[in-house]
C-alpha cells in the first residue's frame, strides 16, 4: 500500500493542474476575444504584477522572521 502513495498523490498533481492550465488558457483566450482596450489591461497588469512582489516580500519576512523565532542561524557564509 505504502508503494501506491506518491503514484497516486503525483497522478493527482498531474490531473489538477492539467485542469487548471485548462481554465486558464481558456480563461485568456476569451479575455482577447473581448477586446479590451490596452490601457485597462496595462493596468491590471500592474496590479497583479505589485500584488504579486508585496506577496513575495511578506513570504519572505514571514519566513525569516518564523526562521528567527525558532533559533535558526541566518547568517552568510
Amino acid at each position: 500500500m505504502i508503494d501506491w502513495v506518491p503514484v497516486i498523490f503525483v497522478a493527482f498533481k498531474v490531473l489538477i493542474l492539467a485542469t487548471c492550465m485548462f481554465f486558464a488558457v481558456k480563461w485568456h483566450y476569451d479575455q482577447g476575444n473581448k477586446g479590451a482596450d490596452r490601457r485597462t489591461v496595462l493596468r491590471a497588469g500592474g496590479k497583479v504584477a505589485g500584488i504579486f512582489m508585496l506577496a513575495i516580500l511578506g513570504l519572505g519576512l514571514a519566513t525569516f522572521g518564523l526562521a528567527s523565532m525558532l533559533g535558526m542561524d541566518l547568517r552568510l557564509p
